[in-house]
């Protein structure tokens, strides 16, 4: 942005020696200058500086002060003349005193503005002087150019971008206009209208050069462009190294590695950011290059310089700006070994801008990973932060991208994550995170469409993050062959990739799980576990198996639990948890534990049937009362209803029982466990016929239920057909054993029908004769 102020600018008229010299308007809004008398002195330092005599004229003009210190034209013609001595910071003082006397001299106003792009600590000021002109003269196309430039120096990119859309409504806007709106729009995330605006700027006749050449590269990389890119920069580096400001080859030199970094050429990348070592001023620019390309290419000692420079970067900047310590909360942030680290940075930024949504999410989401907040606390302080959404779509994006860090995501906040999705942030990880939500949702049709929109979105394919979500979902809905192809096709695929392989043998342990495969399920903790021995949440999981199957005692499984308790953070509450202390029995020195967890997650049946089991055994009716209110408060919540039935059922009430699982089927007609949990209560009921048809159709929902099989094989029994049960209950045995299970459970049961079948035949069984 090009401005030129001369002396014409402040119509001086010399009437004549020895006579008043009448100065024209220096501010149109100035009742002071307005056809002010000038006095001779003033006059003479004026001619001094016309004629470019400027070392006088400031000498004149500082000896014309002594006598009339209060002269708006002197102290102008002041700040002129230091301007074009080169004296800056003199000038900007020089034009601030102007102001004092005269707060709405454009002239001064502008030039501050100027100024303002000289130097980084000048352009809050600038900013300030020209907002005070704009709203004296609304149309001036000059000075709102100039404060978009400066709004785009800050990374005030939404505030830069309401000054070019005003500007860009002129039909012909100025050449800078175009150059200056093409850079914001590329670095605010819409590099198809800045490369737009680059063409158009091209057109009235000028060249792209310097910083604006670097960010027309950028343009052209974000939108595809490689080859282009790639090209433009290399023909531009050794005009780059020509320009008095060395940031400029810096900067070259870094969107050249991410634009060969972008076209698969990570070597091309690092060679072209290689000289850029052991460069003071180069240090910023060499960490965000060496940050992208060790992540992108998987080299953690280049990751680990990254760090290194990030850190340095800080600690040689007195009074680093916010956005700088930013940038390097939200790089670090994403590296575990320096998380703690990032969350003190989240924690000054947030106390310097407590109203910034984005940076409170960004804390939250690191106090969550580390453990500093549990998910019942962050809930509440992340609702304060969501509602209301930003309007801004910048703001919106930003949000985006730190709420997609938040794994895993909140199901409580699905409307908000829609929201953003639907405003068009272009943020593909939030199509996934909408997706785990709802699977947490039971709502799987609605999963499967967030990830397609997920893979279109990142213009990917059968990425492992989907694979994985994918084979959670049909394990869910029951298909669990195709779930267990999916595990093993990843573990095939990504052999060395350490969070890959253990999330697929995680998930196998839930498909051994619903397959009724416990030992299998329970090899594959063994596996996990040899990869992994120190891993506490690991040794929950398999002491959680092991106790079902009666290979720990109930005393070594409650040792594992209260190791967990004793040496992990309250706020650390993984899945594997909920698992061992909802199979384990209830216990009264438990309850504040079952409180704790059904405040993470209020809908996990087992916790909450501890719970109440606890509050029975001092008061059986508050146990009835507390599941009452549960239903009262969500009665479209059909676990509390499976609560409910189980209860009655160990109170012996099965009309109530009935009553509850009947509730669910009514939501639910193909709830295959409710289907099977009243064909139960009509078991009890001695209802057979109804229990049969009840089982059945269960069974039809659920083949490989093996808990369903056994009932259908107990009811035969009740309906004096032993030689039918056998059978059925043989042919459990023979699937059992061909899986490497026992279940001696089962062969006492084969054996008791065994036992009553020769007694109502006169025979002792040979078991019995000695």
């Amino acid at each position: 942005m090009k401005f030129a102020f001369s002396i014409s600018t402040i119509a001086l008229v010399l009437l004549g020696s020895g006579n008043p010299i009448e100065l024209g308007i220096f501010g149109r809004h100035s009742s002071m200058v307005l056809a002010q008398t000038v006095p001779e002195a003033v006059g003479r330092a004026y001619g001094l500086l016309d004629v470019g005599w400027v070392d006088d004229a400031i000498a004149a003009f500082e000896e014309a002060l002594v006598v009339y210190p209060d002269s708006v034209p002197a102290r102008l013609g002041l700040a002129i003349a230091y301007r074009r001595a080169g004296r800056d910071p003199e000038a900007l003082l020089a034009y601030e005193r102007v102001l004092d006397l005269d707060p709405a001299n454009l002239l001064a106003l502008k030039s501050i503005g100027l100024l303002g792009t000289y130097r980084l600590e000048w352009r809050e000021r600038g900013i300030a002087a020209l907002t005070t002109l704009l709203d004296l003269e609304a149309t001036d196309e000059e000075a709102r150019g100039l404060r978009a430039l400066l709004y785009g120096y800050e990374f005030r990119l939404a505030e830069a971008l309401a000054d070019y859309r005003i500007l860009l409504e002129n039909p012909n806007p100025a050449p800078d206009v175009l150059l200056g709106a093409a850079q914001i729009y590329t670095y605010s995330g819409d590099p198809q209208t800045g490369l737009m605006l680059f063409d158009r700027y091209r057109g009235t006749g000028g060249s792209v050069s310097g910083y604006a050449a670097i960010a027309n590269g950028r343009a052209l990389r974000e939108t595809g462009n490689f080859d282009r890119a790639i090209g433009l920069l290399e023909s531009q580096l050794t005009g780059f190294e020509t320009y008095d400001d060395p940031q400029v080859a810096i900067e070259g030199r870094v969107e050249l590695a991410r634009a060969y970094l972008a076209d698969g050429q990570p070597q091309q990348a690092l060679a072209s950011v290689t000289p850029l070592r052991g460069r003071p001023e180069a240090v910023l620019p060499l960490a965000r290059a060496l940050n992208e390309i060790g992540r992108q290419t998987e080299m953690p000692s280049l990751a680990g310089e990254a760090v290194t420079l990030y850190r340095q970067a800080l600690t040689q900047t007195p009074n680093p700006p916010i956005s700088l310590v930013r940038e390097v909360a939200d790089v670090l942030s994403g590296i575990p070994e320096e998380r703690e680290y990032a969350l003190d940075l989240y924690r000054q930024l947030v106390a310097a801008v407590p109203d910034d949504p984005v940076l409170a999410v960004q804390k939250l989401t690191l106090e969550s990973q580390l453990g500093g907040v549990s998910p019942a606390q962050l809930r509440p302080a992340l609702a304060a932060v969501l509602d209301p959404l930003p309007a801004d779509p910048l703001e919106r994006q930003r949000l985006a991208g730190a709420l997609v860090r938040l794994d895993p995501p909140d199901s409580e906040f699905l409307d908000a994550y829609r929201e953003l999705a639907q405003s068009g942030v272009d943020v593909p990880l939030l199509h996934f995170r909408i997706a785990q939500i709802f699977v947490q949702r039971n709502d799987f049709a609605g999963a499967r469409q967030a990830l397609d929109r997920y893979e279109i979105a990142s213009g990917t394919e059968n990425e492992p993050i989907s694979q994985l979500l994918l084979a959670q979902i049909d394990r869910a809905e029951g298909n669990l062959e195709e779930s267990d192809r999916r595990y093993q096709d990843l573990l095939a695929n990504y052999p060395e990739d350490e969070e890959i392989v253990e999330a697929a043998l995680r998930g196998l342990v839930g498909v051994r799980l619903a397959q009724n495969r416990t030992d299998a399920a329970l090899e594959l903790y063994e596996r996990l576990l040899a990869a992994n021995p120190e891993d506490l949440t690991l040794q929950l999981g398999r002491t959680s198996l092991a106790y079902q199957q009666q290979l720990v005692s109930l005393e070594e499984a409650e040792a594992v639990l209260e190791n967990w308790l004793q040496t992990q953070p309250e706020t650390a509450t993984p899945q594997e948890l909920f698992s061992l202390v909802g199979i384990l029995p209830p216990d009264l020195d438990r309850e504040a534990l079952y409180e704790r967890l059904l405040e993470i997650d209020p809908y996990y049946l087992p916790v909450q049937f501890r719970l109440v089991q606890t509050i029975a055994i001092r008061d059986p009716e508050a146990a009835r009362a507390w599941v009452a209110r549960e239903i009262e408060r969500n009665p479209d919540n059909v676990g509390v209803y499976f609560l409910q039935g189980e209860f009655a059922q160990n109170d012996g009430d099965l009309d109530i029982a009935s009553a509850a699982y009947e509730a669910i089927l009514q939501r639910e007609p193909d709830n295959s466990d409710a289907l099977a949990a009243l064909g139960g209560v009509r078991f009890g009921q001695r209802q057979f016929s109804e229990a049969q048809v009840l089982y059945e159709r269960a069974l039809a929902l659920d083949p490989e239920n093996f808990g369903i099989r056994r009932s259908l094989a107990g009811l035969t029994v009740a309906r004096d057909r032993p030689l039918a049960a056998l059978e059925q209950l043989e042919a459990l045995q023979l699937e059992q054993i061909s899986r490497g299970i026992g279940d001696p459970d089962l062969s006492n049961q084969i054996q008791q029908i065994q036992e009553d079948f020769l007694r109502r035949r006169g025979f002792q069984p040979p078991w019995e004769r000695y």
